[in-house]
Order: C-alpha cells, then sequence, then structure tokens
C-alpha cells in the first residue's frame, strides 16, 4: 500500500535541520517570529504575545533557554540595542549582505540595500574581516546596524523643533 506524504511543516523542517527538537515550545516561538519578521522582540514581550496565543504559558526559563539555541544555530537574530537589551528577530536573509536600519521606537528592523551603497559597505566589512582574520580572530561576521527613528514613528511623533516649538 502506497503512503501519501503529508505536507511536511516549514518549521518543523527548519528545526530538524538545525539539529533541534521539534517541540511544542519550540515550533510556536519559531512559528511567533517567522510570523512577524519585521519586529524584534526582547524576552519578555516574546512571552507576552505568546501568552495572548497559546493557553498555557510558556515557562519565562524555557523561553530563554529555547531563544538562545534557536540564536546559537542560527535561526534567530539577537541584537543588543541601546539600552543593553537584547532584542531576538527571525534571522532575516539580508542581515547577512546589507546594513540595516533598527528603529529605536517600534524596533522594526529594515534592510537598507537599496538606500546605500551596498557594494562598497560589503567591501570594507570584507576588508575589516580579513584583516582581523590575519590578527587571529575567528568566526566572525560584520552587521551594520544604523540606528534611529524610523518615517513611520517620525510622523506619528515629530520632533519638537518640526512644530516651531523652540527646544
Amino acid at each position: 500500500m502506497l503512503a501519501l506524504a503529508l505536507p511536511t511543516d516549514p518549521i518543523d523542517v527548519l528545526l530538524k535541520a538545525h539539529g533541534l527538537r521539534r517541540t511544542s515550545a519550540a515550533r510556536t516561538v519559531l512559528g511567533w517570529l517567522l510570523a512577524h519578521p519585521d519586529t524584534s522582540y526582547t524576552h519578555a514581550q516574546l512571552q507576552n504575545a505568546l501568552a495572548i496565543e497559546r493557553e498555557e504559558a510558556l515557562d519565562r526559563v524555557t523561553l530563554y533557554r529555547l531563544m538562545d539555541r534557536l540564536t546559537q544555530v542560527g535561526l534567530l537574530l539577537c541584537r543588543v540595542d541601546s539600552q543593553r537589551v537584547r532584542r531576538y528577530q527571525a534571522m532575516p536573509a539580508s542581515v547577512h549582505a546589507t546594513p540595516h536600519f533598527e528603529c529605536q521606537s517600534c524596533h522594526r528592523d529594515s534592510p537598507l540595500g537599496a538606500a546605500l551603497m551596498a557594494s562598497d559597505l560589503e567591501k570594507a566589512a570584507q576588508t575589516a574581516i580579513e584583516t582581523l582574520r590575519a590578527l587571529g580572530y575567528q568566526d566572525m561576521h560584520f552587521d551594520l546596524a544604523v540606528k534611529g527613528v524610523c518615517v513611520d514613528c517620525a510622523s506619528i511623533n515629530p520632533p519638537a523643533t518640526a512644530l516651531g516649538v523652540a527646544p
């Protein structure tokens, strides 16, 4: 008798390909972050968002360990913001190739390849990595982040000087 191949869950495929167990918690966390690719979340923000979606809350320590494992295998991107808070998001394909902009208000992460001379920045990054490698550094990647307030957030809260108010 022929067994019909059921469509494979892409989240299960990703977890398996990266050597991770396909637990309910892992599927939920990775699924949530993949469904919201332009937003980075703190541990607490992600725990709160998941608590709304799940019947059973995810333990704080379990979530932290899971996010750490997902980051170690390259499925999540972890950045430390200007207040030294870790923010996680699904690993965007563009992060390896182009610089990105992180909004300090909404924490959306946007690639800047089209806005900047990406080829010049990639050459500079490659030169920096080669120089450091020659000095003995290992396992490096170059991550150029421009931080500020995005156009959407700026239009909601324009600076006081734009409104004619003196600082």
